[in-house]
């Protein structure tokens, strides 16, 4: 073995060893809501940037669904880590997602965005469909990135990964 080649401490994520222990960790740190989205999606990249204009408090932190954070959120909360269809909200410990999760960020926002709220007493299945009807399509129309975009530095400290590093 070299002077630069680490020694082998038998621990690795797979089985909760030190980086999966620094990922926990990390996780514990967060403070607040997060929302978790499709990292390459343009429209969802669009509706960050939409937050966070009528944020003014900087309530929300967010992550990319495909980054480490937020595939360990989406395996703290037994969500799938493969299917990126839907936006996540976790805040108190709870998970919201499709539309429901829309309907409780906008609740939070600026501007005349809470006056969406009361129609979380629709029926989920009829807010969801319309959810995916657009979640199919989000590609197609609004395009994607070939990987998951660098936020602005104005906003990079409310993306859980980069104010955690």
């Amino acid at each position: 073995m070299s002077a630069d080649t680490p020694a082998d401490d038998g621990s690795d994520d797979r089985d909760g060893g030190s980086d999966g222990r620094a990922v926990a960790a990390r996780l514990d740190a967060i403070d607040g809501p997060v929302l978790l989205f499709d990292g390459v999606c343009n429209l969802c990249n669009a509706a960050v940037r939409f937050v966070v204009r009528f944020d003014a408090a900087g309530t929300f932190q967010f992550a990319p669904l495909q980054s480490e954070i937020g595939q360990a959120l989406l395996e703290r909360h037994d969500l799938s880590t493969e299917t990126f269809d839907s936006v996540v909200l976790i805040e108190d410990g709870e998970v919201a997602t499709k539309s429901t999760a829309a309907l409780r960020v906008a609740r939070r926002l600026d501007g005349p965005w809470p006056l969406l709220y009361p129609a979380i007493a629709l029926p989920a299945g009829v807010l969801d469909r319309a959810y995916d009807v657009v979640a199919a399509y989000r590609y197609r129309v609004f395009g994607r990135s070939e990987e998951c975009q660098v936020p602005d530095p104005e906003i990079r400290d409310r993306f859980v990964e980069r104010r955690l590093d």
